[in-house]
């Protein structure tokens, strides 16, 4: 770890690894958390997908012990409390860079958030206008990492007081399913509405038509993870639009 941590919910974040007394790697700790958590996200909502993911919640807790296992709660609370305090950021991103956890291999070199913001600023009225047009826009990042781009898309869309929950689809993609689970994470406790594809965005890139499949049909092996807000009542018309459309 760098040490550079500034943020007090990412310190404590930190000292909750560090209460498993090094009995595990830190990067088994922390994609296990991710993984957790991402479920328990998806399972409130996504009933399609439930089965699938509660065996994968399941197999990770019983890895640990009936003492190490409240530990995950308390760093999910870290998660949520740090993001509430502080929105305007990439809080996991950040935390995952820290932890030195980047697999330089893949080239995980997360864009900072400050560029990422003015990347966003810069792209907002171009936003605008296709929300005036169609009534919403979407936002995809094929590389999106833990989800910075995205994130500060909707902050910025906040600041301008959009109502952006109901008028921006969030779409993510990347090839790390570690990192595409904390953009999920990330897009989810923001209230974003949109999903995240774990795969090659160069290979086999998300498509509207493979998402609303994945998300009406079981798939066991889905690599589709979608937000609850894009399970409310605006998505769900939108879609059902989107299906007579292409009939």
């Amino acid at each position: 770890m760098r040490g550079n941590i500034k943020n007090q919910h990412q310190a404590e974040f930190v000292k909750c690894i560090q209460k498993f007394g090094g009995k595990y790697q830190t990067w088994e700790i922390y994609a296990d958390f991710i993984s957790m958590f991402a479920c328990a996200i998806s399972n409130g909502i996504d009933r399609v997908h439930f089965k699938q993911r509660e065996e994968m919640y399941m197999q990770i807790i019983r890895k640990y012990t009936k003492n190490e296992q409240p530990i995950f709660s308390e760093m999910a609370g870290h998660v949520i409390n740090g993001m509430e305090e502080n929105r305007d950021c990439d809080f996991l991103g950040e935390l995952y860079m820290e932890l030195g956890l980047g697999n330089h291999w893949k080239g995980q070199f997360f864009t900072p958030y400050s560029v990422c913001k003015a990347m966003a600023i810069l792209q907002i009225d171009d936003i605008e206008r296709k929300i005036k047009a169609n009534g919403f826009a979407s936002v995809n990042d094929p590389a999106c990492g833990a989800g910075a781009l995205l994130i500060a898309f909707a902050n910025t869309a906040a600041e301008k007081q959009f109502n952006w929950q109901n008028q921006i689809l969030f779409v993510g993609q990347d090839l790390d399913a570690v990192t595409a689970k904390m953009c999920y994470i990330q897009l989810s406790l923001l209230g974003c509405a949109g999903y995240v594809k774990i795969g090659d965005s160069l290979a086999k890139p998300t498509t509207d038509t493979e998402a609303m499949y994945e998300m009406t049909m079981t798939n066991e092996n889905s690599c589709y993870w979608f937000t609850p807000m894009y399970f409310n009542d605006v998505w769900n018309w939108r879609r059902m639009f989107h299906m007579f459309d292409n009939h």
